[in-house]
C-alpha cells in the first residue's frame, strides 16, 4: 500500500476570491432501453433515434417533454447552437433548479457515470482505512474491454486506494473488489437500485454496478444529475471526485537486489475538464464529477462547477458530433451558458430531494445535510471557513485540485448540521453559500 501523492506537479492549487476555484492549465495528454463501459455484445441493444413520446415527469411536467426546455426572455442568453448531445440538463445545485433541458427524462445507457450512484450507495460502509487482500473471484466476471486501473490477484489494498481507483481511472476492478466487499455484486445491485428509488431516481435501472453495457440497463441525464447531487454530500465523495492525480499500489515484486518492494504508479483523473487535455483546458471552478464512454453509451458526463459563488451540475448524455473530447466541450458550453443565465432565466423544474429529505423540507432553518444517501455529514460554522480554504488542496495528499471548491471570503463553507435559509431545499454542505441578500 502507498500512500497518495503529495506533490502539487509544480503548481499550487490557488485559493482567491469567492470567484472560485483559479483555472490552472492542468493539460496532458416508462420505457426501457439498452446501456453501460465497453464493447457491445448486441447490436440490437442499441437505444432509439428519438426520445419516446411519453417521457418521466418527476421535477415538473416539461422535463417529460422532447426537444430543449428553456424560459427565454430578455436579458436571458441564447443557448449554444452546437449542442448536439442526446439529452444535457443544467441545473442550480443549492437550489435544485433546473435552468434547462433537452430530453432531461430520456432512458439512455449511462456508462460509467452509472459509478456515481455505486459511489453514493457503496462508499459510507468502509472506512477508508480497511485493507482488503483480492481473491480471484473479486475480479469475476467483468465485461471484456472493462476500464482497469490495474488490481492484482493476491495483493492487499485500502478501501481508499479502491475508490481511487473507481474515481481517477474508472476501474471496473475496483467496482468489483467493493462489491464483493458488499457481499457480492447482486446484492450490490439490488442495494442500487433501492438507492436510486429513494433518491426518486426512477428512469435508472441497474444491471451492472460499474456501468458497463447490459440489456436494460438505463438511466438518464436528470437521475445523473441526482446521483451527482446525493453523493456531494459525503466529504470522501467529494474528495475523490476532485482528485486530479494520486499514486496506486503497483504489484509486489523483487527488485535487481533480491529485495521484495512495491511501487506505486500514477494515476490521472480521466475528467478532461479536471484534468485537462491537448485540445481542452481544466474548466474554471471545476470540481468533478463522473464521465464514462461506451459503445451503446457514447460519451456521458456529469459535472460539478462553481463560479462567483454560484454552484451547478450539468449532465450531458451521447454528443452525436464525432470529435475528440466532445462531450466535455458541449458541457463546458453549457455550464458557461449556466452561469450567465443563473439568476436571470426562470427555471423549468427542479430536481426533486430523496424521499427521506422530502418528507422533512418543512423544517424550516434546520436541517441535515447528509439528504437520503446514508452518508457521513460534515460540520462547521462558517466561522471555519478560513481554514476550510487553507486546506483546499485534497486530504492525503492527492495533488492538483485537491478536495475543490473551498473558497475563501466565508462564501462556502461546510453546513453540515447547520441552519440553511427556508428556500433551499436540499444544500450541498460544502459547495454552497448561506448569505440572506442572495437573490
Amino acid at each position: 500500500m502507498s500512500a497518495p501523492h503529495k506533490k502539487t506537479a509544480g503548481r499550487s492549487l490557488l485559493v482567491t476570491s469567492a470567484a472560485a476555484l483559479s483555472s490552472l492549465a492542468l493539460t496532458a495528454p416508462v420505457a426501457l432501453a439498452a446501456p453501460g463501459p465497453s464493447p457491445s455484445t448486441s447490436p440490437s441493444a442499441s437505444p432509439s433515434a428519438t426520445p419516446p413520446a411519453n417521457m418521466s415527469t418527476v421535477g415538473g411536467s416539461r422535463l417529460g417533454q422532447a426537444g430543449t426546455q428553456v424560459n427565454l426572455a430578455s436579458g436571458v442568453p441564447v443557448l449554444p447552437k452546437d449542442i448536439t448531445a442526446r439529452s444535457w440538463i443544467v441545473t442550480d445545485a443549492e437550489s435544485g433548479d433546473v435552468l434547462a433541458a433537452h430530453n432531461a427524462h430520456w432512458r439512455l445507457p449511462p456508462a460509467s457515470t452509472m459509478k456515481m450512484l455505486f459511489a453514493d450507495t457503496v462508499l459510507p460502509k468502509f472506512a477508508k482505512t480497511e485493507k482488503h487482500k483480492v481473491v480471484p473471484s473479486d475480479l469475476a466476471g467483468m465485461g471484456a474491454g472493462s476500464s482497469l486501473v490495474g488490481i492484482k490477484e493476491g495483493e492487499t489494498y485500502t478501501v481508499h486506494d479502491l475508490w481511487l481507483g473507481v474515481f481517477l481511472r474508472s476501474g471496473n476492478d475496483a467496482v468489483h473488489v467493493l462489491s464483493a466487499m458488499n457481499k457480492g455484486v447482486a446484492k450490490t445491485v439490488t442495494e442500487m437500485n433501492e438507492h436510486a428509488e429513494e433518491l426518486q431516481a426512477l428512469d435508472t435501472h441497474v444491471v451492472s454496478p460499474d456501468g458497463y453495457d447490459a440489456p436494460g440497463q438505463v438511466s438518464s441525464a436528470y437521475d445523473l444529475t441526482l446521483f451527482a447531487r446525493s453523493g456531494l454530500q459525503k466529504k470522501d465523495f467529494r474528495e475523490y471526485c476532485s482528485t486530479v492525480t494520486a499514486k496506486f499500489p503497483g504489484e509486489t515484486k523483487k527488485d535487481k537486489k533480491g529485495k521484495v518492494v512495491r511501487k506505486p504508479f500514477e494515476i490521472q483523473n480521466t475528467n478532461r475538464l479536471l484534468s485537462g487535455d491537448y485540445d481542452i483546458s481544466q474548466y474554471q471552478g471545476i470540481a468533478g464529477v463522473k464521465n464514462g464512454n461506451t459503445t451503446n453509451a457514447g460519451a456521458t458526463f456529469t459535472g460539478v462547477a462553481e463560479r462567483n459563488g454560484r454552484v451547478l451540475l450539468v449532465t450531458v448524455m451521447n454528443p452525436s458530433k464525432e470529435g475528440h473530447n466532445e462531450v466535455y466541450k458541449e458541457t463546458a458550453k453549457l455550464f458557461d451558458w449556466g452561469f450567465k443565465a443563473a439568476g436571470k432565466v426562470q427555471p423549468v423544474g427542479e430536481l426533486v430531494p430523496p424521499k427521506g429529505a422530502a418528507q422533512s423540507s418543512g423544517q424550516g432553518e434546520a436541517g441535515e445535510a447528509g439528504g437520503g444517501s446514508g452518508g457521513s455529514g460534515d460540520s462547521a460554522g462558517s466561522g471555519d471557513s478560513a481554514k476550510h480554504a487553507a486546506a483546499a488542496t485534497a486530504d492525503h495528499g492527492s495533488r492538483g485540485m485537491g478536495t475543490a471548491l473551498a473558497i475563501s471570503g466565508g462564501l462556502l463553507v461546510l453546513l453540515a448540521g447547520a441552519a440553511f435559509l427556508v428556500n433551499r431545499r436540499w444544500p450541498l454542505p460544502d459547495l454552497v453559500r448561506r448569505r440572506s441578500s442572495r437573490p
